[in-house]
């Protein structure tokens, strides 16, 4: 736990890494990432106590109880144990997650106090008691052993004694009042952190660098909602603790799951196809390098590493990692890049297909971009709940709302929609986007254009991008309702024509 940098840890570290380097050579076709997590720095907890000489982590504890003791560090045996729970684990200042197994570990734990003989008594104290599943009856039967005391609440201060026995101070607890308990040995129960962490574990070449990169919490994910082995570069997944914080039980399942992500990998791409999430896409992009600008914002804004540069700054695509977002084709400002089947181009055309009627009738038009992967099921199921959908509406299925290109606006506008509303996934710190930040760089593109449409004395507000998923079918139409109320408010759109 407390290795000095140099050691034999460190060295081990080295050559896991070194040995894990052949996994980026083109010869790997898929890669399971299952290196695991590692304990929280315990040295940061002092406000736990850590440096006192009877404060150990769970990792420790785990340790002296295989080796047949539960002692004090002066040898003497360890009679009374208290268990803090969430030791750094939910707290802004350490990590700001669950962990998910300290507290199946810590009642196990307290089993091997109890397993000594003896009066040997141990306490847990806990801020909530997690325990999913069938580990609800492993909870409940701690529960009924008499020399194991369990209290909800905060501990406010860790001291050590002249005897060096601890003293726990608790507030908040389930008894209504403030609690210290001497205790021989307290033990801190640590979270867990990804072994990716600080350490890139793959020698990936990126040019966004060697490594994964980091979602929320620091893990590695691409989506962890709707692709939970994902992660942002092609072909590698994660399982177990390097995935999110689990024990071993659901490691197992886990790591089930993404070996089967893994071969289905190999099946498809070995047909051309993409996995996920456009499955059985075969379409990559084109570029017409004649016109570009080298602008990089496409390889910049990809969000899986799919394109570098040449010695020219031209765009060069690896095909392996393309998911057909589309997100460099609405990032390219010259218009440069398209895929056989869709394309600015193509787009363009079904906004000028569409019928316009004239002032007096039928009006106001409405044009919704919708996201293929969450918006277009919502319109699915409205249908198949029989919801009236507004009849002013016309939809253009997207990829991704990544792959919005500006100029689309300025079409729909010119040829006489009233409204335009874009309808994607959710973005920000708990996106559901299937693109990483699709959803998000629209918004951010959106921006740019309302401020256009303000300074033509147009309302900013006739465009507008709305965040939905499958489970708001019920909502999207009270959403268009609204939307065409305050552009009905606007009246016609000036610009027709333009």
């Amino acid at each position: 736990m407390r290795t000095p940098s140099g050691s034999r840890a460190d060295n081990a570290s080295t050559t896991r890494r070194q040995s894990l380097s052949w996994l980026a050579m083109p010869s790997s076709g898929a890669i399971v990432l299952a290196t695991g997590g590692k304990p929280y720095d315990a040295c940061k907890l002092t406000h736990l106590g850590i440096a006192h000489d009877n404060v150990i982590t769970s990792v420790e504890f785990e340790a002296m109880a295989a080796s047949g003791r539960i002692i004090r560090k002066d040898g003497k045996p360890a009679d009374s144990v208290a268990f803090v729970q969430c030791a750094g684990s939910r707290d802004a200042n350490h990590l700001p997650y669950c962990s998910a197994f300290c507290c199946t570990t810590s009642l196990k734990q307290a089993g091997y106090v109890r397993a000594v003989g003896g009066d040997r008594k141990a306490y847990i104290i806990y801020r909530d008691m997690i325990t999913p599943g069938q580990y609800e009856s492993f909870y409940r039967a701690t529960q009924n052993d008499p020399g194991i005391f369990l209290t909800k609440g905060d501990v406010t201060g860790v001291h050590e004694n002249p005897d060096k026995s601890v003293t726990v101070d608790v507030d908040d607890t389930l008894l209504g009042e403030k609690i210290s308990l001497a205790v021989d040995l307290v033990v801190l129960a640590i979270g867990i952190v990804p072994s990716t962490r600080d350490d890139p574990v793959l020698n990936l070449q990126y040019r966004q660098g060697p490594g994964l990169p980091d979602q929320k919490y620091g893990f590695p994910d691409s989506h962890f909602i709707c692709f939970p082995y994902e992660t942002q570069r092609t072909g590698i997944f994660t399982a177990g603790a390097v995935h999110q914080p689990m024990d071993m039980n659901f490691s197992v399942k886990d790591a089930a799951g993404a070996a089967l992500k893994a071969i289905q990998t190999l099946e498809l791409t070995g047909e051309g196809k993409k996995v996920h999430p456009r499955v059985g896409d075969e379409t990559v992009p084109y570029f017409r390098l004649a016109q570009c600008t080298q602008c990089k914002r496409c390889t910049e804004e990809c969000p899986f590493g799919v394109l570098d540069e040449d010695e020219r700054g031209n765009p060069r695509l690896n095909e392996a990692r393309c998911r057909g977002c589309g997100v460099c084709m609405g990032a390219c400002p010259v218009r440069i890049i398209s895929f056989d089947d869709y394309s600015i181009d193509i787009v363009g055309d079904m906004i000028r297909s569409i019928e316009i009627p004239d002032e007096f009738a039928g009006k106001p038009r409405i044009l919704i971009f919708a996201c293929e992967n969450d918006a277009i099921p919502v319109f699915d199921m409205m249908a198949m709940d029989r919801i009236r959908g507004n009849p002013y509406v016309r939809i253009i299925p997207l990829r991704c709302l990544g792959g919005t290109n500006l100029v689309w606006v300025s079409d729909a506008l010119s040829v006489g929609f009233d409204g335009i509303m874009f309808m994607g996934c959710k973005f920000g710190d708990d996106y559901q986007c299937h693109f990483v930040k699709g959803s998000e760089l629209a918004n951010s593109r959106l921006g740019k254009v309302q401020e256009t449409v303000g300074r033509l004395q147009l309302e900013p507000d006739r465009i507008r991008q709305y965040e939905v998923s499958m489970n708001d079918y019920k909502k999207v139409a009270t959403l268009i309702e609204d939307f065409v109320a305050a552009i009905d408010g606007f009246g016609p759109n000036p610009f027709k024509g333009m």
